[in-house]
């Protein structure tokens, strides 16, 4: 499976496949499993259903290295027309972005701006904007960037991924700014020198990472959000949270949409929080192609929608 994983982030890199796999039916079939649509109607109308059953959600418009500054102004007015309707509407969602959606590769002071303004409106709006991790060219850099915009904005959170050698250092660095982290495993196609690919490994620090995170919310009361399908791994950390008493109707998991729904509800009966993280927008290839490499489940089910019409 380690071929196939590295073969799906190739592809999700490709930039003739980039322009070729998105018209394939059998695909767009499939990508239904991911995501409700394009739009962001779609998002929204996703979003109430789980709403309407007590799981909040988070909203991401798909995208990344923008060729040009006056892209990331459109991208900026779209989140907070975003926010805005989230807000008119009452609904409990929040939004999560890449840095690159901003202009992050062209002008660090530039995305600084911009994300500034989404955060501040999030924040007169009582909602949070969470900052997306990237490929690990733009660790330190995001790393930076947030401790930054923490600095002035208590509203807004970071994404850690376990499978980087770096990240005990970089939670330890960030701890310092009491910060809000969404811990994930991490879907980029890095290199051996600075991530781990054994699959036990990748687990093992990511419970690691998360008693650590525990800890440090018990101490300084600050959000800690666990982002995983591995159930085997939810459930050592609902081990964990008991240990060090952390509280039930504390413990947050973030899962994506389509991906094990009665396990979602289930968490939620037993008293945790569960955010489903829905995601939208026409540039979607690289991130379905990064979804499909996580688990082999998800490689079948692509294959039998290409022989179901």
């Amino acid at each position: 499976m380690a071929v196939m994983r590295n073969f799906l982030l190739w592809c999700s890199e490709n930039p003739t496949l980039r322009t070729k796999v998105p018209q394939m039916s059998f695909v767009q079939r499939a990508l239904k499993r991911f995501m409700p649509g394009e739009e962001i109607d779609d998002a929204i109308t996703a979003s109430k259903e789980f709403i309407d059953i007590g799981i909040p959600t988070v909203l991401t418009r798909l995208g990344e290295d923008l060729q040009d500054l006056s892209e990331a102004d459109e991208v900026t007015n779209h989140y907070l027309s975003v926010i805005d309707r989230i807000a008119e509407e009452k609904l409990d969602i929040e939004i999560s972005l890449k840095l690159t959606q901003l202009g992050f590769n062209l002008s660090e002071e530039k995305t600084f701006e911009n994300f500034d303004k989404i955060a501040e409106r999030a924040e007169k709006l009582n909602n949070v904007v969470w900052i997306d991790m990237e490929g690990s060219e733009y660790t330190q850099k995001t790393i930076n960037f947030y401790k930054r915009i923490k600095a002035k904005r208590s509203n807004v959170g970071l994404c850690l991924q376990s499978y980087l050698f770096s990240s005990h250092q970089d939670l330890n660095d960030l701890l310092e700014v009491i910060p809000n982290i969404r811990l994930v495993k991490g879907a980029y196609n890095e290199p051996h020198d600075i991530a781990l690919r054994d699959k036990f490994r990748v687990d093992e620090n990511y419970l690691d990472l998360a008693r650590k995170m525990l800890e440090a919310s018990n101490k300084d009361g600050n959000r800690m959000v666990f982002g995983t399908q591995d159930l085997k791994l939810i459930e050592a950390i609902k081990k964990e949270a008991d240990i060090l008493n952390y509280p039930q109707g504390k413990l947050e998991f973030q899962m994506l949409y389509g991906i094990k729904p009665n396990a979602q509800k289930q968490l939620v009966k037993e008293g945790h929080i569960v955010r489903v993280l829905i995601s939208y927008g026409k540039s979607w290839y690289p991130w379905y192609m990064r979804r499909l490499a996580e688990r082999p489940a998800n490689i079948a089910f692509v294959l039998k929608n290409i022989f179901t019409k």
